[in-house]
């Protein structure tokens, strides 16, 4: 008398899960008994650069974008990078060599919020490389401020980012820049500038109305 086939089949299945459960085995892609689970990494958290200019308003995130320009050239009259890299270099002299930032220079340097000037020095890692970035910003009477990175190319200085807006806040997350500003409409927009290798470009860019819209009738729409 010959074994029917069709039980030989059935039977396979539940000898294969037995002898797995006796081997103490994950199933594929699994974790084994005892297997520690892998840690989590923790995200990056915004860390103002100018804490004394920075509020208690809410964070929020952004939708991508990105634009397209040609490469940053190296500022012509500023100072030359030396051994101890841009930290060592006058932040001042190299606002100046800035044609874009020397329009918002000649008040001088802040110690606090509340006046016009260039505010303090700011060094960041914004591009990877294990060097810090010169971060710069001058304020002025009509409370719009101007922002400018630098870094460093060999020995020459290359302004990588400058933008403008009011009211500004600035943050680095990881080794992107997050810049807040409030435009004259009453929202406030958040920018995420991060490093492409060349300079820093817009990954997201979110505008939030913090206070009720105007209608066509006179009415506001919240």
């Amino acid at each position: 008398m010959t074994r029917s086939p069709r039980r030989s089949t059935a039977a396979a299945p539940l000898l294969c899960a037995v002898a797995f459960a006796a081997a103490g085995c994950a199933a594929p892609g699994g974790l084994a008994p005892g297997e520690s689970v892998a840690p989590v990494s923790p995200q990056p958290q915004p860390e103002p650069l100018w804490p004394a200019w920075t509020d208690a308003s809410p964070r929020a995130a952004g939708a991508a974008t990105g634009t397209r320009q040609p490469p940053p050239e190296p500022l012509r009259d500023a100072p030359e990078v030396g051994p101890g890299g841009l930290r060592a270099v006058d932040a001042t002299a190299v606002a100046k060599a800035d044609k874009r930032m020397k329009l918002f220079l000649g008040k001088g340097v802040l110690n606090a919020p509340g006046g016009a000037g260039l505010r303090p020095a700011v060094y960041a890692d914004l591009t990877g490389n294990g060097q810090k970035e010169l971060v710069v910003a001058a304020d002025t009477e009509s409370g719009r401020t101007a922002l400018s990175v630098y870094a460093a190319e060999g020995k020459r200085i290359v302004p990588v980012l400058f933008t403008v807006g009011r009211r500004m806040q600035a943050e680095s997350i990881g080794q992107d820049l997050l810049v807040r500003t409030a435009p004259d409409d009453g929202s406030e927009q958040v920018v995420r500038y991060h490093w492409d290798g060349t300079r820093m470009t817009v990954v997201s860019d979110e505008r939030r109305y913090t206070a009720p819209l105007p209608r066509a009738d006179g009415q506001s729409t919240p």
